[in-house]
Parts: structure tokens; sequence; C-alpha cells
């Protein structure tokens, strides 16, 4: 059975989400945003205390708040990391945007392998899938777990809200269009796990997002 562990992390609220299978103990990481220490130890203390092997390490996109833990999970885990190709020039920001924001970061790796469109990874015994969901940023994913009822839409879809679309080549028409055909075409019940804030549904926000 797939279970899930929610950390709110860093000075914007990020959520950092721990998916695990109770029966192999095979794990995921989706967007590490430990920024300092005690953050660290408290998702790392998460992963040893349940036995827990991390085979993945995803990023929904790479905006410097969901990222800021990736150095430390591919360094104590291990795992293959897979993120979006389109987003790799905010790579190149993540020093700078650190400095100018007055802390510190680990320069993220590069990815193992890019996120492909629809095309399902194997974990444990089943299938999650990768929808390229553009507009936060150029390389936006959502992880759709069907067999479990959840997505993980990172900045894309929030409970009554959507992702901002006046960073680095964000695009409002691209964003709406993701939601209504990617994600607004799953069925009702499925739970949105968001990159800030609380779970909702897909019906919820058919019926109450102000902005679709």
């Amino acid at each position: 059975m797939i279970k899930l562990e929610r950390f709110v992390f860093n000075m914007f609220g990020e959520n950092t989400y721990l998916i695990w299978d109770d029966q192999t103990n095979e794990a995921i990481v989706v967007d590490p945003g430990c920024s300092i220490s005690i953050e660290e130890d408290k998702l790392a203390d998460a992963i040893n205390k349940k036995g827990l092997v991390v085979k993945y390490l995803l990023n929904t996109h790479c905006h410097i708040d969901h990222i800021l833990g990736n150095a430390f999970i591919k360094s104590k885990f291990d795992p293959m990391f897979l993120a979006a190709n389109e987003d790799m020039f905010l790579f190149d920001l993540m020093l700078i945007e650190a400095e100018n924001m007055g802390f510190e970061m680990k320069k993220s790796p590069q990815p193992d392998q890019f996120l492909k469109d629809n095309s399902p990874i194997n974990f444990a015994g089943t299938e999650f899938i990768p929808l390229f969901t553009p507009g936060h940023s150029p390389g936006g994913f959502s992880f759709y777990f069907k067999d479990s009822g959840f997505c993980i839409t990172g900045d894309t879809l929030f409970r009554e809200s959507i992702g901002r679309t006046d960073l680095w080549n964000g695009d409002y028409d691209k964003l709406i269009n993701s939601i209504e055909t990617r994600l607004l075409t799953l069925p009702d019940d499925v739970l949105i796990l968001p990159g800030h804030g609380d779970k909702s549904t897909i019906g919820h926000e058919k019926e109450n997002n102000p902005f679709l």
C-alpha cells in the first residue's frame, strides 16, 4: 500500500512529499525543500526510521524553494533523480538567487534523467505518470498516482488558486491550458497535493477555484 507524508520546509512554506510502499519499503522524495540542517535531519529521520530505500528524487519544477534539498537527498540516499529539461536554466540561477535572499545553499546536482510527458514510471509494483504541466515554469510537471488516487501538482494548481506566472518564463495561458487539459480531466475524487498550502480534490477545484 502506498503511503505519504508531507513536510513543510523553508521560508516559503514549501510542501515536500515522502511517498513509500509499506510492502517493499521503496520510497520517493518529491521537491525536497529542506534548507537547513534541522530540516534535513527531520526528513532523513523519517526515511531511516521507516527503513525506506529512496528510489526516486523528483522535482515538479526547479524554482529554488523546491530544490533546496536536492543535493542533500542525492548525496545521502543516491536515488534516481528526475526533473524537466525545460527547467535546467533555473539551476544556473539558484546560487545567485540564494545569495540575493541572504542564505547559502548546496548546488543541486544535474538530473540522472529528464522527465517525459505521460511516460509511466515503475514504482513498487505499480506506476505513476508524469504529466507535463508548464506555465508556472517552462518545465512544470505533475505526478499522477492513479492507483492511489492522488496527484502532486507542484505550483501549478493549489486549493482554490493557481501558480503565479510572473517568474522566469512563466506563461499564464500555458498554465491555464495545463490545468484544464491535464489536471481537470482527471477524476473528480483525485486528491490534489500542491507545492504550498492544503490539499484539495479535482472536483472541489472545478466548483470552487475562482481562476478556472
